[in-house]
């Protein structure tokens, strides 16, 4: 038997990588340009203040904020799971297109028997592969193949409920990857804040000079990657819990579906 091909993991591998190239592109390009400009351009207004007794205030500059490489990497990490997340919101999407669709044609007044689940089952076969594999059609095709064997509406019922239940483990266990991510977004920044640190206390001899510019800058690094984090972190964190919010909503959906179009309309044998 020929295993599926990894469409998700391919796109996940690719979107990492674009995810990467473009944002570090827009670091080259303009982000790091700017910043440095912009801390030139302070440079030169502290420098022409010593000795004339005037404050010159630091004012905050979008650029310089997010100049570092943990912000950076926080950035291109949080990317990758917005892409990851639309790829599962878009599969939510197409299983919900499924509810519309008549999967067993059932007239009014008519019951399924054993005898006739196998030509429900056909027309489900019968649908293109990349439907037939979605949560409905297995619903239906895993109780319709239970009421067969064991001609029983409960054993159909139970099938339908385990299957759901397999589904929804299977679909929160592949998070893990969009978990990692939240994790480790705010651990990049919290990386980011201990360079800071280290930075600013090089310059300690500085300080005893009079000159706190590299103090100030270390200690921007510091505070800037973990401000930078953990906003990235409260975003992509909200959208993971609307992610598994859908999901568990859609296995909740399908299989209610699947109660009422199909196991209310099966009748045992007496």
């Amino acid at each position: 038997m020929r295993r599926p091909f990894p469409v998700e993991f391919v796109y996940q591998v690719f979107a990492l990588v674009i995810a990467a190239v473009i944002v570090h592109a827009i670091y080259t390009v303009g982000i790091r340009p700017q910043a440095r400009a912009a801390l030139d351009e302070l440079a030169a207004q502290v420098e022409a203040a010593q000795g004339t007794g005037q404050y010159v205030a630091m004012e905050q500059n979008f650029f310089v904020i997010i100049k570092g490489p943990e912000q950076e990497l926080a950035i291109i990490f949080a990317i990758w799971a917005f892409a990851i997340m639309g790829y599962k919101f878009r599969n939510v999407g197409l299983e919900r297109r499924l509810f519309d669709t008549e999967l067993v044609s059932v007239a009014e007044g008519e019951s399924i028997l054993p005898e006739d689940a196998r030509t429900h089952s056909r027309a489900i076969e019968s649908l293109p592969p990349d439907r037939r594999d979605r949560l409905l059609p297995r619903l239906y095709q895993s109780a319709l193949a239970r009421f067969r064997i064991t001609r029983s509406v409960q054993d159909a019922s139970e099938e339908a409920r385990r299957v759901a239940e397999s589904v929804n483990d299977r679909l929160d266990a592949e998070l893990a990857v969009i978990r990692y991510i939240c994790w480790a977004i705010p651990s990049i920044g919290f990386v980011g804040t201990v360079r800071g640190i280290g930075l600013s206390l090089g310059h300690a001899q500085s300080v005893l000079q009079g000159d706190m510019t590299g103090v100030t800058e270390a200690l921007g690094v510091a505070f800037n990657s973990t401000l930078v984090a953990l906003l990235l972190s409260l975003i992509t964190v909200f959208l993971l819990y609307q992610l598994q919010l859908v999901q568990e909503r859609l296995v909740l959906d399908a299989h209610q579906d699947c109660e009422r179009k199909l196991i209310q309309n099966l009748q045992a044998p007496a």
